[in-house]
């Protein structure tokens, strides 16, 4: 049934997604965060949705009369940018077989980066976006929360199999980056039922994440939870909600977890630990013996451990974002990789202060807040777990961009609408023209 519900579903939207290209953005987000096929057991598990659904979108835009745009930023420079590097590093891999298979997949999360940047053109459907990017993730959260309440934290949340958050890492990675958006639909949404359900399914995404047992993804919660706080409009139901979360861990969770957790600060005794440490130096070693272009996807392999690792035979994955790029793209990927991030964030705080003062703004001043949220989460997470590929983290760079792009295109359909008024009655303000009715000179 599972198999059928999921074709039923993808197939029966295709029609729409080709009169309406931005449809085929939802999909393929619900079929990349949510991974549907995953929880099917036959013919739906290894279907190609996704691509199905890319190509129906490609179709689409094509044939639309919508005027297509990208809105070149900064930001969105700067990602090209960093796709090409990693064309040109990819060109130079150890192992080109493999760097190429991955280099195919950034370049399919990308190219629907960009297509999402054409279509998502109005607050309603980038409003739409975060629902779907929300609820996908949400649903992991909600069952993992009850999952751990039920177990008493004994077992790790994992996600779906297969996919790229089916670690129990990655998927508290994925849940610290999606709670912002939550907190974002909460603020804006007017049903009171509404509003209970999202902090219900917070409360529970945030016991999910602890439910882990992800030690990385503690640091990441611990810092996204403090800029949750700060950005939030209500702190007082902000700070009640977190307090009921941590109440709620503090009861659920078993001594064998605050015993893992306890190893952050001893952290020389925990072979895990010393295993991304040695891969750690290993990214730098390579970068520093290959300064421009590293040594390409899928670099972290034995082969090379014994050349450049401090201790060759403690062969691990980068588990971090940022030695990740660094071993694989060189100094000059990490360069734009850390610009994109800074760059997003300094865009997100203009966008908050130009829409505090602009009238039916708040919205965007709350979507730019929450998703600066999600980037300390994955900055912060992301330094333990190499998950430098994610389509969240480019999905919340382009939702920053959007925010921006609509705002000011709200600004001035706004005052374009004032100009107009004014030169409807221009004896209003001061200019010539023909005196209003019943006014005599």
């Amino acid at each position: 049934m599972r198999d059928l519900f999921v074709t039923a579903v993808v197939f029966g939207s295709l029609p729409f997604i080709l009169r309406r290209p931005y449809v085929g953005i939802y999909v393929f987000s619900w079929l990349g965060y949510m991974n549907p096929q995953r929880l099917a057991w036959g013919f739906a598990y290894n279907f190609p949705f996704s691509y199905l659904v890319a190509v129906t979108t490609l179709i689409a835009l094509l044939f639309s009369r919508e005027p297509k745009k990208i809105p070149w930023t900064r930001e969105t420079v700067l990602l090209l940018l960093f796709v090409l590097w990693m064309v040109v590093t990819t060109s130079f891999a150890f192992h080109q077989a493999a760097a190429w298979v991955i280099m195919e997949k950034v370049a399919k999360i990308q190219l629907m980066i960009f297509i999402t940047l054409l279509v998502i053109t109005n607050r309603e459907r980038l409003h739409m976006l975060i629902w779907v990017i929300a609820l996908s993730l949400g649903f992991y959260g909600v069952k993992g929360g009850i999952f751990t309440i039920v177990h008493g934290g004994v077992y790790h949340v994992q996600g779906p199999e297969g996919s790229f958050i089916g670690g129990n890492n990655e998927m508290a990675l994925a849940l610290i980056m999606a709670v912002p958006l939550m907190r974002y639909l909460q603020l804006n949404t007017r049903s009171f039922w509404l509003r209970q359900g999202l902090a219900a399914a917070m409360l529970l995404c945030g016991i999910s994440i602890v439910g882990s047992q992800s030690r990385g993804a503690l640091i990441g919660l611990a810092a996204m939870g403090l800029f949750l706080w700060l950005k939030s409009r209500n702190k007082i139901a902000t700070a009640i909600l977190m307090a009921a979360t941590v109440a709620l861990i503090a009861a659920v969770m078993p001594q064998s977890w605050y015993d893992r957790m306890a190893t952050i600060d001893t952290y020389q005794e925990d072979d895990s630990a010393m295993g991304r440490i040695n891969a750690w130096h290993f990214a730098f070693n390579l970068a520093k013996a290959r300064p421009l272009i590293g040594g390409g996807f899928e670099c972290f392999k034995e082969d090379l451990f014994d050349i450049y690792a401090p201790d060759p035979g403690n062969v691990h994955d980068a588990h971090s974002i940022y030695f990740e790029v660094l071993g694989e793209q060189g100094f000059v990927g990490l360069a734009l990789f850390l610009a994109l991030g800074i760059a997003a964030w300094r865009t997100g705080s203009w966008v908050i202060r130009k829409a505090r003062g602009s009238p039916g703004a708040k919205w965007a001043a709350d979507l730019a807040g929450m998703a600066q949220v999600s980037l300390i989460g994955y900055a912060s997470g992301g330094a333990f777990l190499g998950l430098s590929n994610f389509d969240l983290y480019y999905h919340l760079l382009a939702v920053i961009v959007l925010s921006k792009v609509i705002l000011l295109k709200q600004q001035e359909e706004q005052s374009s609408g004032r100009d107009t008024a004014r030169a409807g009655c221009p004896g209003l303000n001061g200019t010539p023209g023909v005196p209003l009715r019943g006014y005599r000179r």
